[in-house]
C-alpha cells in the first residue's frame, strides 16, 4: 500500500513544483501569523491557484475564529482544512458539517493517556495527525515523539504521523508505526520556513523506497 505524503509549510511556487515532481500527495499552507511558515490569505489564494488540481492543498489554521475560518473556506477553497490548535471536537465537527470539506486535526502525543483522549475527535474529523506535543508554537518544531506509543493503538479514523520527520528517519518512523500518511515540514528545510527542493525530493524518495521494500 502506498504511503501518502504531505509537505507542509510551503510558500513558493518552486517548492510546490518540487513536491508535485517528487510524488507528494498533499501540500500544506500555513495561515498562522506566529509561524515562520505563515502565508497571508492573499498569498495562500495565489499558491492554491498555482497548485490547482495537480496536488491536494491543505490549509492549516490555529485557533482561528469563526469569521476567519469562513473567509479561508470561501476565498482559498482548500481541499482539506487542518486544525492545529486547541480546537474542540464540537467546533471541528461543526466546520465539517457546514463546509463539507475534509477536516484534519493535529494532536500532540505525550503519553498513552493523552493518545486515548484523541478518540474524542473520531466522529468529528476525517483524519487525525499525531504530532509531538506543542511547545512555543504548534507544529514545525522539528521534534518527534515516542513512536512506540502508537503500537497497538486501535485507530478508528484515518490518521497520519507528523513531528520531527526528515529524509533520514522517515523509514524508521514507518517501520515503527506503519503510518498511512507522513507529514513533514521542518525536516525538509535549511532554516525555519525555507524549504529545500533537494530535501523534499529525498524525503519522498525515502518513503517510496520504504514502500518498495514491503512488496
Amino acid at each position: 500500500m502506498k504511503t501518502q505524503i504531505k509537505i507542509c509549510g510551503l510558500s513558493t511556487e518552486t517548492t510546490i513544483d518540487a513536491a508535485i515532481e517528487a510524488g507528494a500527495d498533499y501540500i500544506g499552507l500555513v495561515h498562522f501569523e506566529k509561524s515562520p511558515r505563515h502565508v497571508s490569505l492573499e498569498r495562500a489564494q495565489q499558491l492554491r491557484g498555482y497548485a490547482g488540481d495537480r496536488i491536494k492543498t491543505v490549509l492549516l489554521l490555529v485557533n482561528a475564529d469563526p469569521k476567519l475560518t469562513g473567509k479561508v473556506i470561501a476565498d482559498i477553497k482548500p481541499d482539506v482544512l487542518q486544525f492545529h490548535g486547541s480546537e474542540t471536537p464540537d467546533w471541528v465537527k461543526l466546520v465539517r458539517d457546514k463546509s463539507g470539506l475534509e477536516i484534519w486535526k493535529a494532536v500532540g502525543v505525550r503519553d498513552r493517556a493523552g493518545l486515548a483522549k484523541t478518540d474524542r475527535y473520531v466522529d468529528a474529523v476525517d483524519r487525525l495527525l499525531f504530532d509531538a506535543p506543542a511547545r512555543a508554537l504548534p507544529g514545525g518544531t522539528g521534534t518527534s515523539f515516542d513512536w512506540s506509543l502508537l503500537a497497538g493503538h486501535q485507530h478508528q479514523v484515518d490518521w497520519g504521523l507528523a513531528g520531527g520527520l526528515d529524509p533520514d528517519n522517515v523509514s524508521d518512523a514507518l517501520t515503527a508505526t506503519h503510518a498511512p500518511l507522513v507529514d513533514v515540514s521542518s525536516g525538509v528545510e535549511s532554516a525555519p520556513g525555507v524549504k529545500q527542493v533537494d530535501r523534499i525530493a529525498a524525503f519522498c524518495q525515502a518513503v517510496r523506497e520504504f514502500d518498495a521494500s514491503l512488496r
